[in-house]
Order: structure tokens, then sequence, then C-alpha cells
């Protein structure tokens, strides 16, 4: 440490020449040595970092030596893509179909190459996973499918009664209250309420409730009866082709929901074509395009700002033409308060009641079931407005006020055809009230 100590006293008297005082002398070598010392350390580290870098360089200049032996396959790999993609465009009007070609297609054409260059390529996990993820989906039942989607709901509505009924000791006017208000919040209305808390009022004077489960079966029972409706299932057997008219307001999945039910009943047997109808939202032809291309359905389509009723005209001619089963007519989005647009719609079935008799046998209302209220109210005035016969209700999954499924039923008199409870196709379901009551209140963990 000799060394050391013979570079402090150097620096000392350089730093003594400078005018540092005495005292802070040996603090200031200090502190320029620890400085060198810092820097020397900097200095290693980057000459590491460069040499380190150096050595990654290296392999890609030996790396242009095996080049040339597969530099020749990418040509032979492009080349197939290239000529695939000079077959189809046909001419440049069709311009959205190598949109949906790519969908469709690229899957074989990418496996082919992969097939011809190295098996390697073509692994077996990605073909797998595709099969084996639709398949515990498959397995699923319909109650067990309404339960996962009545998940929000049931924790809502039925989470909170039970909640309410596992605190009480007595069924009294504090309990009746409490559970009306819970019927209320869950999107029930009013009306459908009162009416109920009516119904169980009425089975306690005649000592039927004794009870917190026999409460509970009560109001299962009562919300069943008022979801069954005297209504005539969906017969698409009933005429042919069996015209189905999609009306609703703007955003609550109308074009989606023509799209499922033509794969559907595409997957039934029966043969589809669809018309465009909404003619007024940009694009909206082109995603009813996609889904008709899909599910291999006709779809019957003008430019966009056309008349409706020209469509409807032109898509019930090709339908009888072509000796469909299935006639679905998409309809643009509109607010129910806007009188000149629902003569549009009026326009519209009289246009196909006129090319086909008794059509549309059903004017399918497609509702939100997130919007609660304003859904009831959409309903009454579309029903006045072009005579609804049905409806169907998407977004269930995605609320938890799904209680307007049975507003809809109790005062409005009109069958729900169908539910969505996801995004995939299989996720829109025939309406049971049945099935729907029970996944409701299934129980899972409470004490009844």
């Amino acid at each position: 440490m000799k060394w050391l100590e013979q570079l402090l006293v150097t620096i000392a008297e350089v730093l003594a020449g400078w005018g540092v005082p005495a005292a802070y002398l040996e603090l200031a070598a200090l502190g320029l040595v620890y400085l060198l010392a810092v820097l020397l350390v900097l200095l290693f580290v980057l000459l590491l970092l460069r040499i380190v870098r150096g050595k990654r360089r290296r392999p890609p200049a030996t790396a242009p030596a095996e080049e040339p032996p597969t530099a020749a396959e990418p040509p032979d790999m492009a080349a197939p893509a290239d000529e695939v993609e000079a077959e189809t465009p046909i001419g440049e009007l069709a311009v959205e179909e190598p949109e949906t070609a790519e969908v469709l297609r690229p899957a074989t054409e990418e496996s082919q190459p992969a097939e011809q260059v190295e098996p390697e390529e073509a692994p077996v996990a990605v073909v797998a996973a595709p099969v084996a993820a639709p398949a515990p989906a498959a397995r699923l039942s319909l109650f067990e499918r309404m339960r996962q989607g009545l998940a929000k709901t049931q924790a809502s509505l039925v989470g909170r009664i039970d909640s309410l009924l596992r605190g009480s000791k007595t069924i009294d006017a504090d309990l009746l209250e409490e559970l009306e208000e819970i019927l209320i919040t869950a999107d029930l209305g009013m009306k459908t309420t009162q009416d109920l808390m009516h119904s169980l009022q009425e089975r306690l004077n005649r000592k039927e409730l004794t009870d917190m489960a026999a409460l509970r079966r009560a109001l299962q029972e009562e919300l069943t009866q008022r979801m069954r409706l005297e209504a005539a299932p969906l017969d698409l057997a009933a005429a042919q082709p069996f015209v189905i008219m999609v009306v609703g307001v703007n955003g609550v999945g109308k074009t989606t929901t023509i799209g499922k039910l033509a794969r559907q009943f595409k997957e039934q047997g029966k043969k589809v074509v669809l018309g465009a109808g909404d003619t007024f939202r940009a694009a909206a032809a082109e995603q009813l395009g996609i889904w008709g291309e899909r599910s291999d359905v006709e779809v019957i389509r003008h430019k966009e700002g056309a008349d409706p009723a020209a469509v409807a005209f032109d898509a019930a001619k090709a339908a009888v033409a072509r000796d469909a089963d299935v006639l679905i007519l998409d309809t643009a989005g509109r607010l129910h308060t806007k009188a000149n647009l629902m003569e549009e719609l009026k326009k519209v079935r009289r246009v196909l009641g006129r090319e086909i008799a008794g059509a549309p046998h059903e004017t399918l209302l497609v509702l939100d079931a997130t919007t609660g209220q304003n859904a009831l109210a959409q309903a009454r005035l579309f029903r006045e407005a072009v005579a609804v016969s049905g409806i169907a209700l998407t977004k269930l999954d995605g609320t938890a006020r799904g209680g307007i499924i049975v507003a809809i039923g109790a005062e409005l008199d009109l069958p729900v055809r169908f539910v969505g409870l996801g995004e995939a196709v299989e996720d829109l379901r025939p309406f049971d009230p049945d099935v729907f009551v029970e996944a409701l209140f299934a129980r899972s963990a409470n004490g009844y």
C-alpha cells in the first residue's frame, strides 16, 4: 500500500499548489483517487461490451456461406403465393373477395409449401390447438352455457335474494319490501315486479310460504310462468321461403345475429339467402357479405345509399328463384322515435308481402340486454309500427340486469326467440324459459 500512500502524498502536494487548504488536502486526494478508480472501471466495462458485441457480429459473417443453399428456396416458396394472388382476383371490382379469401385460403396455402420444404414447419400443435379448443365448448349443455352467460345476472339478482333470505328469520312486510327493491333494480320493471309481489302475497296469505326455501321456490315458479307465452314456435317449414325481417336500433347486433342465424340454419341443411337491406350504415353490406362467405350463403346487396325496399324486392325474387328455404333480410338501424324511418320499414314489409305470400313470416326485433328498460320502450314502439312477432336478446352475458327478459314476456306478451350468450356462433341459442330460470336459480354453495 506504499504506492497508494505515495500517490496520495503526490496528489496532496499538487492540490496544495492549487491553493487547497491543508485541512482538506487528504480528503480531496482520496476523492480524486476514487474518481480515477471509477473511470478506470467504466473504461474496462466498455471495453468488455465492445469485445462481446464483436463476437456477436462474427457469426453473421459466416452465415452468408450457408445462405446460398437456402437462398434459392425463398423464391420457390414465394412463387406459389404470387401465382395464387394472380389467379384469385378476377377483376379490379373484386376487391372484397381477396379479404375474405385471406381468411379462408392462407391456412391451406401456407401449409402446402411448409410440407414441401420441411416437415418441421407444419407442427402438429398448430393443427391440434384449434381442434382441441372447441371440444370443451361443444360438451357444454344448454343449461351449463346458459348458467355461464347469466353469471352477472345471477350474482346481481339471485345472489342478492339469497343473501336477503339467509339474513331473515320470518317472511314479513319488511322482507317483501326489500325483495321488491331487488327485483326492480334487476330491471324486471315496476309493473312486472308489482305483479310478482302481489302473487307472492297471495301465496303468503294462503299459508303456502312457510319458510325461506318455499319463498325462493315460489319466486322461481312465478318468473317461469310469466315467460311461458302461448306463442307459436318459429317454424321454418311453415312457408318456403320462410322470410325473417330483422329490425332494431343502431348498435344492438342485428347483422351479427343474422350471420349467426344463417350459419345455424345452413348447418341444419337449409338453403339460406340473405338480403343486405341496411344500405345506410357504411360497410354494413360488406359485413353481411363476410358472414355470407363464411357460411357459404348467398347475399343480395345493392350499392350504399340504395332504396332498402329495392333490396327487399330483389332478395325476395332471388329467394324464390333459387328455391331457398329461408330469406333473412337485414334493415338499417333506426331510432324507434323517428316516424319517417319507421314508415320506411313499413314499405319494406309491403314489398315483401307483395312478392311472397304472408311475408315477412317473422319480424324479429333485436334488443341489447344491457340497455335495460330502454329495450322495453323500443319493443313497444317497434311492435306498434311493424308488428314485431319475436325478440332476439343480445349481450345477455354482459349485463347484471337480465331481468329485462322477464319484463318483455310479462308486459309485452312477445316471445323471446333467441338469446345471445357470447361472441361465438353457437352462443346464439333458442330461448327456453324453463332452462333460463333454472340456470338463474341454480344452487351453488348457498344454504338452500
